[in-house]
């Protein structure tokens, strides 16, 4: 006789992605103890894979330039540019993985996409005298990715950017500076750059994107709190950082703008650089980064609808 839990293991498997999300059982998290949780447990919802179900990266190899024939000029990019050291992470690797656990010039920095949220944000993984590895977790929250940590097994929200439940709860990760290019022009502007080989111990189909079509549709497959139609969902808005404050720079207002400008972010002045959407990030009046990342609209206004909005 089956059991009442592989019964509804079956039914669950044979749903839409959708339907399974909102029929999971309320104890049955991918095996996380949200016991004590800092967002409401009823919004945690099963993204369809099991805990690594979404192999993260944690032994990252990299190519030279020389070496890399299968990217396209137009393929974005995160970069990172440290202390002399140049790395480029491809998206089309990270859509299949999420997360890149690594360490430039000396530093442990996690490289995160989601592609749910068109989120690309560079964290550093040393947390006060902790140095931690991140997995993913299979569950969300407000359609983000939550991951979690291999040390204490807590979970931390991408663009709550902190911990949400377990051992590490309320705490902060603090964002590493980083960009978003196209291949084309972050080789440009950085021949010598290290590019993230396809060599990640996984068999992915790394010419393949999972979530095409989803960029230019108005649809969502996860619910969120908070929503606006000022601009398209999944327009690709530049987060900028002052402290508390956050503004968002969309990119078909910066579109309007031609070459890098100066604008405020509460009291600090900053430099936008946009390059037609293959470059873009803030930077201090002396050219040194800010905290900034791109995101899509909707995700950032679920997390963060008193932003402030840069028109032009």
């Amino acid at each position: 006789m089956i059991s009442l839990l592989a019964f509804v293991l079956i039914i669950l498997t044979a749903l839409p992605l959708s339907a399974q999300t909102f029929l999971l059982p309320s104890d049955l998290y991918n095996g996380f103890d949200i016991s004590k949780s800092l967002i409401p447990k009823d919004e945690i919802l099963s993204g369809g894979p099991p805990r690594d179900g979404i192999p993260a990266i944690v032994k990252p190899k990299f190519e030279t330039i020389k070496e890399v024939d299968w990217l396209k000029d137009e393929d974005l990019v995160t970069g990172v540019d440290y202390n002399g050291v140049k790395k480029a992470y491809p998206l089309r690797i990270l859509v299949w993985h999420e997360v890149v656990n690594d360490v430039i010039s000396g530093i442990p920095i996690l490289v995160s996409y989601c592609p749910l949220c068109g989120s690309t944000v560079t964290f550093r993984r040393d947390v006060g005298e902790k140095t931690l590895t991140f997995g993913i977790s299979g569950l969300l929250y407000q359609s983000d990715v939550l991951f979690y940590d291999h040390q204490t097994e807590s979970l931390w929200s991408q663009l709550e950017m902190k911990a949400v439940t377990g051992q590490m709860i309320e705490t902060k990760l603090g964002i590493f500076p980083s960009v978003l290019a196209t291949w084309g022009e972050w080789k440009r502007e950085h021949p010598n750059t290290l590019v993230l080989s396809k060599d990640t111990g996984s068999v992915r189909n790394y010419d393949r994107d999972p979530y095409e079509g989803y960029e230019n549709s108005f649809s969502l497959f996860f619910p969120i709190n908070h929503k606006s139609s000022r601009f398209h969902p999944k327009e690709k808005v530049l987060i900028v950082f002052s402290g508390d404050i956050t503004k968002a720079y969309p990119f078909s207002e910066l579109k309007k703008v031609k070459g890098s400008f100066e604008d405020k972010v509460g009291n600090q002045s900053v430099v936008i650089h946009f390059k037609d959407g293959s470059y873009v990030k803030a930077s201090d009046k002396s050219g040194n980064p800010v905290k900034s990342f791109v995101s899509y609209w909707f995700a950032w206004y679920t997390f963060k609808p008193d932003t402030l909005v840069f028109t032009k």
